[in-house]
């Protein structure tokens, strides 16, 4: 866009990488993946290849240890083309946050070199049918029984459900006493008892897999067990305010892909004689756009930047970077349909997709109204 902002060589290699990446083996499938909602393995082994999963890995586990930063920068890229697959991106990420937080020495060694490589997809399963923004209203049991939890339950939502073979799950290990009774354990896919639903024919985001995940008698070892039993609330809240960044660069390539579309429709539209670009109205909407796009990616990159700091309060800039974000790839998305008109709500044009596409980032982890909770909460405590 306008603001140049400066990147280090490894930064620019990064993004130039995935550009390239969205060039060579995105762009020309985009619509096709979309109409027949496929989940595009053959691209998730590419961005393997490529050696993209390992960003988000400590060293120590075969990663190259790099940050919320360069993770942002690479699922601002890909959902320029193709948000579906930067959700499927971004969701490994966010269920390798809480081993790589809480997790032992024993399951970081197991898990975290697996997922750097792409050799195994992970998966976060939180929700359920039950309980959506009320995390703490889960139903999902785990019982102790010897040296193994029995799970029982069904979780809702699962981004990569069914395509993932390492999950984090959450359930009830003390049901009396609420959100306290909430433990985490890591699940494998091919364990008995572990089943999923189909996959959920969604508005947007299509190539990525959401499926209904069920739990029937699952013996989890103890070895599973994330952090300690209770702590699953926590363990949550804490990966929450590192990884929903990424939700806010998804937006924001979301917004500047959908601008770039009706700058260029716009340009090349004629109405009346002239480019519909020389309309005062037109030429209105476009600058608020700019502005908006521009203010909601200084906000992400700042607030990614001060995660990677070591800072410790920053659920509440995480909440505002989501909200902004989002909102701003809702507003732009519907804009840029509006410029192009008739066009625009067309399938023969990006936009509409890219507005379907907009949408969902208003709504996973944490719906915008639970991070205006999040943050007018800090308000009233802090000021």
């Amino acid at each position: 866009m306008f603001i140049k902002y400066e990147l280090s060589e490894e930064q620019k290699e990064l993004v130039d990488l995935v550009k390239r990446i969205c060039e060579e083996k995105i762009k020309d499938r985009v619509r096709e993946l979309d109409e027949k909602g496929e989940f595009p393995h053959d691209i998730i082994k590419e961005l393997a290849r490529a050696d993209l999963f390992r960003i988000f890995i400590p060293e120590e586990y075969d990663g190259l240890s790099m940050g919320t930063f360069e993770l942002c920068l690479v699922v601002e890229e890909l959902s320029k083309v193709e948000p579906g697959i930067a959700t499927t991106y971004a969701a490994n990420a966010l269920a390798s946050t809480p081993i790589i937080l809480f997790g032992t020495e024993e399951q970081k060694k197991k898990y975290l070199p697996q997922i750097a490589s792409g050799e195994k997809l992970a998966a976060f399963a939180l929700t359920e049918p039950e309980a959506g923004s009320d995390v703490s209203g889960i139903k999902t049991r785990a019982e102790k029984q010897g040296d193994s939890y029995i799970l029982n339950g069904v979780k809702q939502w699962v981004t990569n459900g069914g395509e993932a073979d390492i999950y984090v799950v959450f359930a009830l290990t003390s049901p009396e006493r609420g959100a306290r009774g909430m433990s985490a354990f890591i699940i494998e896919k091919n364990w008995e008892g572990v089943s999923f639903g189909k996959k959920e024919d969604k508005m947007g985001i299509r190539t990525s897999a959401t499926r209904e995940m069920i739990l029937n008698d699952v013996k989890v070892p103890k070895e599973n067990l994330l952090g300690r039993e209770g702590m699953g609330f926590i363990i949550a809240m804490r990966t929450f305010e590192r990884t929903r960044i990424g939700v806010g660069a998804q937006a924001v390539g979301i917004a500047e892909s959908a601008f770039k579309h009706a700058v260029k429709f716009a340009k090349e539209r004629h109405q009346f004689g002239k480019s519909i670009s020389s309309f005062e109205g037109i030429q209105f909407m476009l600058a608020e756009m700019a502005t908006k796009i521009e203010s909601a990616k200084a906000l992400v990159y700042n607030v990614a930047k001060y995660i990677d700091s070591g800072a410790k309060d920053i659920a509440t800039p995480s909440a505002m970077a989501k909200l902004y974000a989002s909102n701003v790839a809702m507003e732009v998305t519907t804009q840029a349909v509006q410029i192009m008109g008739g066009y625009g709500y067309m399938k023969d044009y990006p936009v509409e997709k890219l507005m379907r596409d907009a949408k969902i980032t208003q709504i996973y982890e944490g719906t915008n109204e639970i991070q205006k909770l999040v943050i007018s909460a800090d308000v009233l405590k802090k000021i």
